[in-house]
């Protein structure tokens, strides 16, 4: 069992790496592997709604880690994003590049899904509803925690000391690890999940 982590801050092992790896610290306890992706610091592409994709599952552009990620996701049995705050958002980086994630795949259908945010002061409630909306649009449930998912502090050593944020992001893990546990023994057990219906597209201008 293996869950993928994507670390949307082009900082590398900063505030969010610090909130994904107590996630993560959490997750291997109970057994479950997990990988942390980071997406860098160079530009990410925007999906153009070519739909070249819909034959291929795959984005037509294939000079960034994004191909990559659809792959470690579709293997893997759960899925954590992590991101920091900008402007009340999740940063700019991400958003574009799970817009071609998501839009590529379609939906990753029942793969325990849960979003983590860091931010120095303020809006975590609003950047978590952003990077939500990729998994209830994909038949993902999400883990959720005692609060939101959410850290707080402008160093990892002042994340450090968000004694409630880190514990947080220790119960996102074993909740996680015990919904991954549970998806799995139904399996084994006959229990298949609800079939994907092919969506009902509709067009509200005449």
């Amino acid at each position: 069992m293996k869950v993928v982590m994507i670390n949307g801050s082009p900082r590398g092992k900063m505030c969010t790496y610090t909130a994904l790896s107590a996630v993560a610290e959490e997750l291997n306890k109970n057994g479950i592997d997990t990988e942390i992706i980071d997406i860098g610091n160079k530009p990410v592409r925007g999906c153009i709604a070519c739909d070249k994709c819909a034959d291929t599952g795959r984005c037509v552009f294939d000079d960034d880690r994004v191909n990559e990620v659809i792959e470690k996701i579709e293997e893997a049995d759960g899925l954590v994003i992590g991101s920091p705050v900008y402007y009340s958002s999740p940063n700019g980086s991400l958003i574009s590049f799970l817009d071609r994630v998501f839009y590529a795949k379609k939906c990753f259908a029942h793969k325990p899904a849960a979003a983590v945010v860091s931010a120095r002061r303020a809006g975590t409630t609003a950047s978590m509803e952003v990077l939500n909306k990729y998994f209830t649009i994909s038949h993902m449930p999400i883990v959720s925690s005692m609060y939101w998912n959410a850290v707080y502090g402008n160093t990892p050593e002042e994340v450090m000391q968000d004694l409630e944020g880190m514990q947080t992001m220790k119960l996102i893990g074993r909740n996680m690890a015990w919904l991954i546990k549970c998806i799995n023994i139904a399996k084994e057990n006959g229990l298949e999940p609800p079939e994907v219906e092919k969506a009902i597209r509709m067009n509200f201008i005449r």
